[in-house]
This record gives C-alpha cells, sequence and structure tokens, in this order.
C-alpha cells in the first residue's frame, strides 16, 4: 500500500465523517519545516497536490491565491508563510489539505503529509504560557504520540486573525 493509499483509508469515507463521535481524537498530522502538526480531522475534506494557483492582488503574503478545485474556487493559504518561516519551493512531497471550517473551505499548503492519528484526550496538553508570540494564538494543544510531540493547531485561528463569528459584527452593529 503506498502512501496515498494509506492517507485514503486512514481518511476513510467522508460520507461517515457526519457522526463526530468516530472523529473524536483523530488528527491529520503534517510537517512543515523540522516540526510535527496536526489538525482535527472533522475539518480535513481531502488531500490534494499542489495545482495551478490563480495569484489574487492585494492579499496577506500567506494566501498564495485561489484553485479550482472540480469547480469550486478555494483560497489557498501556505502555512509555511502563515508562521512566517521562510518559503521553500513546492516538491513531490508538498501538500494541499483541503479543510473546512464553518461551510468555508480553504486549502493549506504544508511541506508533508504524515498520517492520521489517534491522540486520546488525555494525552493533549495546554499550549505553554511562556509564549505569548504571534504564531502562538494558532496551537490549540501540544499532542502526546509515544516519544513526539505534535503540535495540534487551532484550524479557525489559523484562518482568521479575529473570530469569525465576531467578524463583521462591529459593521452590522455600527451601521
Amino acid at each position: 500500500m503506498n502512501r496515498d493509499n494509506s492517507l485514503d483509508s486512514d481518511l476513510g469515507d467522508f460520507d461517515t465523517w457526519d457522526d463526530e463521535d468516530s472523529q473524536k481524537n483523530r488528527y491529520l498530522t503534517f510537517r512543515v519545516g523540522a516540526e510535527g502538526y496536526g489538525l482535527e480531522i472533522r475539518h480535513v475534506t481531502e488531500i490534494i497536490g499542489i495545482q495551478q494557483i490563480t495569484e489574487v492582488p492585494d492579499m496577506p503574503n500567506f494566501v498564495m491565491g485561489m484553485i479550482n478545485l472540480r469547480g469550486t474556487v478555494i483560497p489557498i493559504i501556505d502555512v509555511r508563510l502563515r508562521f512566517g518561516l521562510e518559503p521553500r519551493e513546492y516538491d513531490g512531497r508538498t501538500c494541499i489539505i483541503v479543510t473546512i471550517l464553518n461551510e468555508t473551505i480553504v486549502g493549506l499548503i504544508v511541506d508533508e503529509v504524515s498520517e492520521v492519528a489517534d491522540i486520546p484526550e488525555d494525552s493533549v496538553e495546554p499550549p505553554p504560557r511562556v509564549s505569548r508570540g504571534a504564531n502562538s494564538r494558532f496551537i490549540q494543544g501540544l499532542g502526546k504520540m509515544g516519544n513526539e510531540v505534535k503540535i495540534i493547531l487551532d484550524v479557525r485561528k489559523l484562518l482568521y486573525d479575529e473570530d469569525p463569528d465576531k467578524a463583521g459584527q462591529g459593521e452590522q452593529e455600527n451601521g
């Protein structure tokens, strides 16, 4: 079984993902630079290879542009640039993780997808209080997997600079 088949079987049948209990404590793990990260699997719809990205002017540097994914235009964010890391050339291991949050679909470019992992709730610790840097706001927790630690990302904070539930409220309240 190759890596893609293994991930496909780990991701399972998307039609059965409506049951949130079956997704609890499951994370898609990936690498950006030297670090391992995880995203709650309930936010992941699929993993695709790098595609032609159409640049959109006047966007933050981490928004690479848009792709047409089977008729749906979705924005693409380079997680490496979102974290303020140096850009790197995309290669055969570079992937786009297609995520969905509140019916918003966004693609995340990562260096390499690893696996779907079960990380029990009692193996996830809160982020350290020692760093309150700009990038630490993306951290939901730290998942222990054997001798490794996966940085579990809060997809909501990764996609939005502000709480999407509160975004635009000031505009609505003011007028």
